[in-house]
């Protein structure tokens, strides 16, 4: 399975190593490097890279690339999603996962990379389990630890090690018993110039963070559940009773969680019609040219929201990578804060909350390299963005109820859509 695991900063330095099995040298990464050079973006390494003797898998996530080194094939998916895990409970256990946070809690780290992998297999990757065999770091545990010498290791095995629910822990007891669930869905699209999709497809998780009493047995329901057609759940639904009757029902894990992911693509929402059919949130009005033999360029460009349900859209952060031609920028917002940078060539526009009735603008020119050629072709903009309250496939929860225990619970549902990789070509 997992030979070892090497952890890679921004800068291209291996700054944590871990081995399991027998100790592999650094020198294996240079394949990795090798192909880092050879992307165009961080994220478009190729996450399976074969070598002579071994294979590279590898995720990137809060710019660390974290790459495992297998010697037998093994599914790949399976390594991905266990590198997920990693990061989520180091995220879990010390609030942000960056560099500083992992060297400054190294120990910690060694501990439970030592108890998720046995001998190169995973073994316990929940983070109740993890939490009840290795102590999370606070500052009075690191100082006493300091002094007496001790570790933060528990004296016992886990209760839900051995149980049937193994994800919750038993005799978990609290004064305000509360179940919160976000539905995210993140877009993923790219319009052409002129304003028609090519192609949409809608990412969404529902993340759940659940502090309740004793054992509660939970059961979730939708108002149109045929939209969850590609679904990956956690371990605790059970999976029959979602066949049969499309109702999560499940024991939650104690704290937070990932219930559940899916994926919408235009088929899912209407499977008669091959257009895509996924609401765009937003529109751009865009005029950007550039005219052979002229040192100036016209650079235009409005947003508007659209098929919002009502909701604003804000958090609005528009960015394109201008041609190399460009050499400044004198560019006028009616909304929020512009820059240019002159070595990159980056534009980034910080517009904000949109405001229907005062659409924001940037227009002006653009100065280019005197005799230089018109260029092959036009930027591509780039928009993040995020709609409070809406879920933008439309999917909505109908009730959660709760079975096994006497008390009433707060519940709440909240939706949010953002932008994922939201592209407009000029």
């Amino acid at each position: 399975m997992i030979h070892s695991l090497f952890l890679v900063n921004s800068s291209g330095d291996i700054f944590l190593e871990k081995h399991w099995k027998s100790v592999v040298s650094r020198s294996v990464c240079d394949y990795f490097f090798e192909a880092q050079e050879r992307a165009s973006e961080p994220e478009n390494v190729p996450p399976v890279i074969p070598t002579p003797h071994h294979y590279l898998i590898s995720v990137l996530r809060h710019s660390i690339y974290f790459v495992a080194v297998i010697q037998s094939e093994v599914p790949p998916l399976f390594v991905i999603e266990f590198l997920h895990r990693v990061v989520d409970t180091f995220q879990d256990y010390f609030g942000v996962c960056t560099e500083a946070a992992i060297k400054d809690n190294v120990v910690v780290v060694y501990e439970l990379l030592e108890e998720m992998l046995d001998n190169g297999f995973p073994l316990a990757t929940e983070s109740n389990i993890l939490k009840e065999l290795i102590k999370p770091p606070t500052i009075l545990r690191t100082v006493v630890n300091t002094i007496t010498g001790s570790t933060n290791v528990g004296e016992q095995l886990p209760t839900g090690q051995l149980s049937v629910v193994p994800w919750r822990r038993t005799g978990v007891k609290y004064t305000n018993n509360e179940a919160y669930f976000d539905v995210v869905e993140e877009i993923d699209a790219i319009i052409d110039k002129s304003g028609s999709t090519i192609t949409a497809e809608i990412q969404g998780v529902i993340d759940a963070c659940v502090k309740l009493t004793g054992m509660p047995d939970l059961t979730l329901s939708f108002m149109n559940p045929r939209l969850l057609d590609d679904v990956s759940f956690h371990p605790c639904v059970r999976f029959k009773r979602w066949e049969a009757e499309r109702i999560l029902s499940f024991i939650p894990p104690d704290g937070n969680f990932r219930l559940l992911s899916y994926h919408v693509s235009s088929q899912n929402l209407h499977p008669l019609r091959s257009t895509s059919l996924v609401a765009i949130p937003v529109y751009v009005k865009h005029n950007i040219t550039f005219r052979e033999g002229s040192s100036q360029g016209r650079f235009e460009l409005t947003l508007g929201p659209k098929q919002t349900m009502g909701k604003g859209v804000e958090a609005v952060l528009v960015s394109s990578q201008l041609p190399r031609g460009v050499l400044n920028t004198n560019l006028n917002p009616t909304q929020g804060t512009y820059t240019f940078d002159p070595v990159t060539k980056l534009l980034s526009w910080d517009v904000g909350k949109i405001n229907p009735q005062k659409l924001p603008s940037l227009k002006g020119s653009m100065s280019l390299q005197a005799g230089a050629s018109k260029p092959d072709e036009n930027p591509t903009i780039n928009i993040q963005f995020k709609i409070q309250q809406s879920a933008l496939s439309g999917l909505k929860v109908n009730r959660l109820d709760m079975y096994g225990e006497k008390y009433k619970p707060f519940k709440g549902i909240k939706y949010m859509t953002k932008a994922g990789k939201f592209q407009v070509r000029t």
